[in-house]
């Protein structure tokens, strides 16, 4: 009871305006009994992107919790250029409305 194989670490979490739009970018460890990471784009609680990537290489590695925490980080901030480079912005068949 209590082990230790749930422990995970604590993620990150930014709302960012861009274009008259807050989008929330949220970036969670899943722990050592799921080993990933798993990062969303939202918009208004609707999620435009999801971005994982396992960890299982980092496990019983003495430095698994610096090396996990700096990948947690590169893939949060990915997410956060590739909002910025417009690829959660709607098609412009999208934003005119046709199918």
């Amino acid at each position: 009871m209590g082990s230790k194989r749930i422990r995970m670490l604590s993620g990150f979490n930014h709302n960012i305006l861009y274009k008259g739009k807050t989008y929330h970018i949220q970036t969670e460890d899943g722990g050592l009994d799921n080993p990933s990471i798993v990062t969303h784009a939202f918009l208004g609680g609707v999620i435009l992107d999801t971005v994982r990537q396992g960890y299982d290489d980092l496990l019983g590695r003495p430095d698994w919790e610096e090396t996990l925490r700096g990948r947690m980080k590169a893939q949060h901030l990915e997410e956060i250029r590739k909002l910025f480079s417009g690829a959660f912005e709607p098609s412009p068949e999208e934003a005119a409305g046709h199918d």
